[in-house]
């Protein structure tokens, strides 16, 4: 079919991809600009924890992609379906070719809902709720008001996922929820994760830990959900022991929260754009592809160590679209990422542990104090602030930047 020629293409159009699409414009408004993306909503995905815990609807989170496309940028409502990277085209799911002079790979990661036996059936009905699917969030809130008694088991599968500590922060909340209405003591809530940790940077476990002894969360660590029977209120889990021998446990619950496995798109994991692992091989500062020069990642599909959240966009960025810029005009790329990533774990209502990290680690803090201790003020920000800053300023390209350094906290929270 026809060729369509442009200076840049986007494959992706959330928080990544209009981002960089509206920096992009910014920047140099005589580039011709494409963005590749299927959907006709745009979420603010770190808003479904609070919908699940009753403090959004799912609407609030929720705009129309037409809404959010900046002006000058020629939006293809199609997904993108194979890449020639030696011709420089993207090839479009209905056949149309679109060639570029530089590329940017930001189409977010993949839910293998299927992955787990009866789940796609089961979901928003007899307990079975996942506030990682938006037609079903909703009813992670009736679930919780429902639940009266018996057992609850929020899971979580190995990683990497979007937004690793989503799995446990509707974990409190329900958790919460509960005991405000005096039926905690009536609950059995159980976290079963495929991990051998509860969080992957160490600084913040022993914050989480007390919550989950406050709670009396019970913590089954290997465990990795197979199978479920939502009728029979059943769930699969293929658990590890302490010797290393996997053996099937089947656990009955009435209310069953599942997060599920994930990974990259599968027409970027079938890609020449792909590494090891099926994510955009790019270069963990500069986020250029490691064997195009013209190609740029970054979001949740880049093959980068950093946690996969909205927060790591908003300083990808700005990176991505300094050194694109730069490669286009053959300048040296400058512009480095440090792996910064923000995980706001709401412990409680009311009450956010903000954790901020960067490659390896690294405690990123944007304020001076002690991120472990549980504050409202991060509550303010993640219930308040950062969505307002998430539609009128970070899709709008604007760029102001935090700048993070090292704190030492002498005194553990």
């Amino acid at each position: 079919m026809s060729a369509a020629g442009f200076d840049v293409v986007i494959v992706g159009g959330g928080a990544a991809g209009i981002t960089v699409a509206a920096q992009l414009r910014r920047h140099r408004t005589t580039l011709s600009i494409a963005l590749v993306e299927p959907s006709e909503t745009h979420a603010y995905q770190p808003g479904w924890t609070m919908v699940g815990a009753g403090v959004f609807s799912m609407k609030q989170t929720q705009r129309r992609q037409e809404t959010l496309i900046p002006p000058g940028v020629t939006w293809f409502r199609i997904g993108a379906d194979a890449f020639e990277p030696e011709r420089n085209a993207v090839i479009l799911a209905d056949g149309r070719r679109l060639t570029y002079a530089s590329l940017v790979l930001c189409p977010g990661l993949q839910l293998d809902w299927n992955r787990i036996e009866g789940l796609q059936d089961a979901l928003g009905a007899n307990g079975v709720c996942s506030n990682y699917a938006s037609a079903h969030a909703e009813y992670t809130w009736r679930c919780i008001q429902e639940l009266d008694g018996g057992t609850a088991l929020f899971t979580q599968p190995a990683m990497p996922i979007k937004c690793a500590g989503a799995p446990q922060k509707i974990m409190y909340l329900a958790s919460d929820a509960l005991r405000r209405t005096g039926r905690l003591d009536r609950v059995d809530v159980e976290f079963c994760l495929s991990g051998s940790v509860l969080f992957g940077v160490p600084f913040f476990v022993p914050a989480l830990q007390r919550s989950i002894d406050e709670y009396g969360i019970r913590v089954n660590y290997g465990h990795t959900l197979t199978a479920v029977d939502g009728p029979a209120r059943k769930a699969v889990f293929s658990a590890i022991g302490p010797g290393g021998q996997t053996r099937e446990i089947v656990r009955d619950f009435d209310m069953l929260h599942v997060t599920p496995p994930q990974g990259p798109p599968d027409f970027i994991r079938n890609s020449p754009f792909a590494d090891a692992a099926g994510w955009v091989s790019v270069d963990p500062e500069t986020l250029q592809h490691t064997r195009f020069p013209n190609v740029f990642g970054l979001g949740d599909a880049a093959g980068t160590t950093n946690a996969k959240t909205a927060a790591a966009v908003r300083l990808q960025a700005p990176v991505v679209v300094r050194n694109l810029l730069a490669a286009v005009d053959g300048r040296s790329l400058t512009a480095a990422y440090d792996g910064y990533g923000s995980c706001p774990l709401t412990t409680a209502y009311g009450r956010v542990v903000l954790a901020e990290f960067g490659y390896g680690g690294r405690i990123m803090p944007s304020f001076p104090i002690d991120p472990r201790v549980p504050r409202f003020s991060a509550w303010l920000l993640k219930q308040n602030i950062l969505p307002a800053l998430y539609w009128n300023w970070m899709l709008k390209g604007s760029e102001l930047d935090i700048r993070h350094r090292e704190r030492t906290f002498e005194k553990a929270a």
